[in-house]
């Protein structure tokens, strides 16, 4: 069965606009709702957002979806998405439910679920859940009506459970620490705990207005990061992203280290400690050559998916492994969370940034990155991929490659674009191989 709603990450697309409204949050809780319903106890469904101006229509939306088939339902109110996750699991809830388009700008929005183990559904599930949204589903009787409440010590709860992951031995103490949460879900809980841990903190992008998530601050747009920690002192500084569950890093010389860096530090660590399972990590093929040398040449193994945390997680759980994440930032750390969580890894880097008592620039970059290009190619319709000069264009490419690079094109999984990414030891052979299939792609598209 094919998909008509669920993407590589939830329900996503721009608010006010098919198939992100109102209407659909409310089919979303009804069919959820229905799915989830599994025996005679009193179900229940947990809710969080980011700060979204649209997230209050698709909460009440969906707050009413479930409610009308008879769960109750606990409100938080903004929260990162691993805390949704760690709260469904934690308060015994039937499904957890994140409203975020994540990175996305403010006038996108998104629903994520999470099943009562704290984990995102299974493809299975989606399918089962997106089959009855098109059915008449059977409304509650009027006496079994779900209520809904707010919990208001949600944040502090997740605070709690993200400082248990950091060692107990160590203090942030005499860190002067620069954290961006993009105005965003974690705009409260990361600052906090950084602070309660030791931290001098200097926070921004944490005055969410509803339509400044992710504008010009977090995860994806860094130079604010770099600046201030350039600017202020700080010995290091984190971004998160608009629902918190990835993370970038930024050295006190205002340098980047991407997710990649970050995997490499905390996997060698691991290994070192004995605690890496599963042999090494999961990563996706968007993943730096120089990561997979790096690893093979500490005995670590480097296992690739396809682009998505979802995929990442599911082969960590086939695996064993403990560790996985995105070169984007999405960092899994399987022993303390079930899905991404960017403070816990931030927490990761700085123990090993305090154990090191080196500075940043020189503990946090791990390895050297083979040059990589990546480049979208927007298109309004077709498969331009099936195209026979396209598919001609990427042969030869491929084999230029062969031994000293690797080539990945792929259709986005959110929206209507061709990732095209290459990466080899010639800076100069990268670039052309990227521009060419670029321009074939978008003749095939035009």
């Amino acid at each position: 069965m094919s998909r008509q709603y669920f993407g590589t990450d939830g329900i996503r697309g721009r608010t006010n606009q098919w198939p992100m409204t109102a209407e659909l949050a409310m089919k979303v809780g009804m069919a959820a709702g229905t799915h989830f319903q599994r025996g005679n106890h009193r179900h229940r469904v947990v809710i969080g957002k980011d700060t979204r101006l649209s997230g209050y229509m698709v909460e009440n939306a969906l707050v009413a979806g479930f409610t009308a088939v008879g769960m109750d339902v606990v409100q938080f109110g903004p929260i990162p998405t691993p805390a949704v996750a760690l709260l469904a699991h934690s308060m015994r809830a039937d499904l957890g439910v994140m409203i975020s388009a994540s990175h996305n700008p403010y006038f996108d929005n998104g629903i994520k679920l999470f099943g009562p183990d704290g984990y995102k559904l299974s493809d299975e599930d989606e399918l089962k859940i997106e089959a009855l949204i098109g059915q008449d589903i059977a409304l509650a009787a009027s006496k079994d009506i779900g209520r809904a409440r707010r919990v208001e010590d949600a944040r502090g709860r997740y605070i709690h459970a993200v400082k248990s992951s950091f060692p107990a031995d160590l203090r942030l103490d005499g860190l002067k620490i620069v954290v961006d949460c993009a105005n965003g879900a974690a705009y409260q809980v990361a600052p906090s705990a950084l602070w309660e841990l030791g931290a001098t903190v200097v926070a921004i992008g944490v005055t969410p207005n509803g339509t400044n998530i992710n504008d010009g601050c977090g995860s994806t747009a860094p130079l604010l990061l770099q600046e201030t920690v350039v600017s202020s002192g700080a010995d290091v500084g984190i971004a998160l992203d608009g629902d918190a569950d990835r993370l970038i890093v930024v050295d006190e010389q205002g340098q980047i280290v991407d997710g990649d860096q970050i995997m490499a530090l905390i996997a060698a660590n691991f290994a070192r400690e004995g605690t890496l399972r599963g042999g090494g990590l999961v990563a996706t093929i968007m993943s730096n050559l120089g990561l997979e040398r790096f690893l093979a040449a500490k005995g670590i193994a480097l296992e690739r998916t396809k682009v998505g945390d979802r995929y990442v997680l599911e082969r960590m759980r086939e695996g064993g492994f403990n560790l996985g994440g995105e070169q984007s930032g999405h960092m899994i750390l399987s022993d303390y969370a079930t899905t991404g969580d960017g403070t816990v890894a931030a927490l990761q880097v700085l123990a090993a940034l305090v154990r090191s008592g080196k500075p940043a620039s020189e503990t946090l970059h791990q390895f050297d990155p083979v040059p990589q290009l990546l480049k979208n190619v927007r298109f309004s319709g077709g498969k331009p991929l099936e195209h026979d000069e396209v598919k001609r264009v990427i042969a030869q490419a491929e084999a230029e490659l062969n031994g000293t690079g690797r080539l990945v094109i792929r259709p986005s999984g959110t929206e209507p674009v061709i990732r095209v990414m290459a990466e080899g030891d010639k800076a100069d052979q990268v670039r052309d191989v990227v521009e060419r299939i670029c321009a074939a792609v978008e003749k095939a598209a035009a």
